[in-house]
């Protein structure tokens, strides 16, 4: 079966060599880890993977081999089933959704949210005031309210302001191949781009034959040929950004393969006080965003890349992000980043026809001082003349 995996490891195109797999096999003679299949999950991944921009594929080709082997340590408690099946959904029309007011502004929401957690005792199904599944109330999911928190499931109308769950990102792949023509012509701008500025070296056989011509030295300089832009790409993961996995993965792979000097991070939906490299550690592995605007000099390009959709709490509220209870609303975050870096664009792959219906979208290009582009060869042209522009 190892050998199994380790020909599945390279044919998904992870370097993994018979010297990294005799190490493993070692380690396992030697009992330097417990018999646990979790165990041998991080063993395995500590060995063979040294790009953390191939974790994904990792966890993808472990699942397929050892499939049925390993454990849900995750589950903390067994829920009843029939609390989380939703028995009816809430179908109201247009004149009935209008009669449905909004609870308040977002102090108001989170405070009764807080007030009917310590009230409610039971499961509700199809009401308008507790949480609970297909009813009118601000609070649960299946229903409609013109604003409220979705708790579990899912959302046909999409308006929830908080979501309370936690959900699991896959990585994006910097090794995509690329599948359009689009793409690859934004390759060869791209290229183009990290070109430019490039610093000059010493030409030596130019200068060598210079001096035997004119009998001086003649010294003669060229650029230099590694790309001397330095880049940090910031990616939105998860949710409406699902739809844009393949096309943020060609982008990712053709940046990873121009620059150099790049860094990437994780985010989602709006930036705040820590992003991440790993999404299946991004609670428990986070980089400080304070860190890399100290770390990362002022020279460095930055670009944004996400559909900017979003309640507008998450922008303009602490507390507004779904997933956390942010001390500093994602404005604030946003206006750091543009402050540190002058050079910083925002690709947005929603169609830009679509960006005026969506008011956290209008926000996020306010913020970035209209410097947001669609994601496509146009807009990726116009992006990259507008970062070339801030020197």
């Amino acid at each position: 079966m190892l050998l199994n995996f380790l020909d599945a490891l390279r044919t998904a195109g992870i370097p993994a060599s018979i010297k990294e797999h005799l190490l493993l096999l070692e380690a396992l003679d030697r009992d330097v880890i417990a018999r646990r299949p979790e165990d041998f999950y991080y063993l395995a991944r500590a060995t063979y993977v040294k790009d953390e921009a191939l974790l994904d594929r990792f966890d993808q080709v472990f699942a397929r081999i050892f499939k049925g082997i390993m454990s849900d340590d995750g589950v903390d408690a067994d829920i009843p089933e029939e609390w989380l099946r939703l028995v009816a959904e809430k179908f109201l029309s247009p004149e009935e959704m209008e009669k449905i007011k909004p609870l308040g502004d977002w102090d108001e929401i989170m405070k009764t949210l807080k007030e009917r957690l310590e009230e409610q005792k039971d499961r509700h199904q199809g009401g308008n005031k507790w949480i609970g599944t297909g009813g009118t109330s601000p609070f649960g999911h299946g229903g409609y309210n013109p604003e409220g928190v979705r708790i579990g499931g899912q959302s046909r109308h999409k308006r929830a302001i908080k979501v309370w769950e936690k959900r699991e990102f896959a990585n994006l792949d910097n090794q995509k191949e690329l599948g359009t023509r689009n793409i690859k012509v934004a390759l060869r701008r791209l290229r183009r781009f990290a070109r430019e500025g490039a610093a000059e070296e010493l030409d030596l056989d130019a200068t060598i034959r210079g001096t035997a011509r004119q009998g001086w030295l003649d010294i003669r300089m060229r650029p230099e040929r590694h790309n001397a832009v330095k880049l940090l790409l910031f990616l939105d993961v998860g949710g409406s950004m699902d739809p844009f996995i393949t096309l943020c993965e060609e982008l990712f792979s053709a940046a990873t393969g121009e620059f150099k000097n790049m860094e990437f991070f994780y985010f989602h939906n709006c930036l705040y006080e820590g992003v991440w490299k790993d999404n299946r550690r991004r609670f428990s592995e986070r980089t400080p965003t304070w860190d890399i605007l100290h770390k990362y000099g002022h020279d460095y390009k930055v670009i944004f890349v996400g559909d900017a959709a979003m309640s507008p709490y998450e922008i303009s509220h602490p507390g507004g992000s779904v997933e956390h209870m942010n001390e500093e609303a994602g404005a604030v975050w946003l206006q750091r980043v543009t402050h540190t870096y002058p050079a910083t664009v925002w690709l947005n792959p929603t169609p830009e026809a679509h960006w005026t219906y969506s008011q956290s979208t209008r926000m996020i290009r306010d913020l970035l001082q209209d410097r947001m582009f669609p994601l496509t060869l146009s807009g990726i042209d116009a992006a990259i003349r507008e970062l070339t522009r801030k020197r």
